[in-house]
C-alpha cells in the first residue's frame, strides 16, 4: 500500500486524493448493488412461499389423519347409530322440558299442544286414522303376519274367567320349565263357538278373494288352457309394457 502511494506522488498525484478515492472503493465494495438486493428479496419471497407451503402440508395431513379417524369410528358404530343418537336427543329434550314445566308448574302436554302446528296436528291424525293399511300382497310370511296381528287384535280377555281359573289352580297357573300342561286344559263351549265362528268368517273372506273373475268373450284368445291362459295374463301385466310394439308388429306381419 506504502509502495502504491509513493509511486504515485512520485508521478505528482496527491496522498489525500489517492486515500480518499481508496475509501469510495471500499464503500461501493461493502454496499449492496440494486441486483443483489432485488436477488436477495426474491430469495427472502421464494423461502416465505416455501414455509408457507410446508404449514399448509403439515396441516393437511393433520386434518387427513383426524378424519381418517373419524371415519374409522364411524365405521365402527351401528348402522342405525345416527337415528338412535337422534331419538336419544330427543327424548333429552323432552325431560328437559318436562322439568321446566313441572317447575312452572304447567302441564307438559298442554304446552307441548300449544307448540303444535296445525298442519303437523292433521298430518299426524291422517297417520293415526292409517293403522294396519292394506299394502297389497308381498309374500306368504307379510300375509301370515297381518292375519296374525289381526286376530290377536280381535281377542277379548274374559278377566272374569281368568280369576276363577287364578283362584283355582294358584301358582300352577303360571307355568314354569317344570310344568307339563299337555292334556290338562279343557276349552270352554263359549270359547270353542268363538272359535268355530272365526272360522267360519274366514272362509266366507277366503271364498270372496277367490271368487272366479269374469271371462271377456272380446279379448284375444292367445291360450291353450287356463292355465296357459293364467300364465299369459301374468307375462302381460309384468312385461306387457316391454313387448307392446313388438307384439303390435307381429299383429300387422311388419316385424322386422
Amino acid at each position: 500500500m506504502a509502495a502504491a502511494v509513493s509511486a504515485l506522488s512520485s508521478l505528482g498525484v496527491p496522498e489525500a486524493d489517492v486515500g480518499s478515492e481508496e475509501e469510495e472503493e471500499e464503500e461501493e465494495a461493502a454496499e449492496p448493488g440494486p441486483a443483489a438486493a432485488a436477488a436477495e428479496q426474491r430469495r427472502e419471497e421464494r423461502l416465505r412461499r416455501f414455509r408457507e407451503l410446508h404449514m399448509k402440508r403439515y396441516e393437511a395431513c393433520k386434518l387427513n389423519s383426524q378424519e381418517v379417524l373419524e371415519e374409522d369410528k364411524r365405521l365402527k358404530l351401528p348402522p342405525n347409530w345416527e337415528a338412535k343418537k337422534a331419538r336419544l336427543e330427543w327424548e333429552l329434550q323432552v325431560q328437559e322440558k318436562k322439568k321446566e314445566c313441572a317447575a312452572r308448574g304447567e302441564d307438559y302436554e298442554r304446552v307441548k299442544l300449544l307448540e303444535i302446528s296445525a298442519e303437523d296436528a292433521e298430518r299426524w291424525e291422517r297417520k293415526k286414522k292409517k293403522k294396519n293399511p292394506d299394502l297389497g300382497f308381498s309374500d306368504y310370511a307379510a300375509a301370515q303376519l297381518r292375519q296374525y296381528q289381526r286376530l290377536t287384535r280381535q281377542i277379548k280377555p274374559d278377566l272374569e274367567q281368568y280369576e276363577r281359573l287364578k283362584e283355582q289352580h294358584g301358582d300352577a297357573l303360571y307355568p314354569t320349565s317344570d310344568s307339563l300342561l299337555h292334556g290338562t286344559h279343557v276349552p270352554s263351549k263359549e270359547g270353542v263357538d268363538r272359535m268355530v265362528a272365526d272360522l267360519e268368517k274366514q272362509i266366507e273372506k277366503r271364498e270372496k278373494y277367490s271368487r272366479r273373475r269374469p271371462y271377456n268373450d272380446d279379448a284375444d284368445i292367445d291360450y291353450i288352457n287356463e292355465r296357459n291362459a293364467k300364465f299369459n295374463q301374468k307375462a302381460e301385466r309384468f312385461y306387457g309394457k316391454y313387448t307392446a310394439e313388438i307384439k303390435q308388429n307381429l299383429e300387422r306381419g311388419t316385424a322386422v
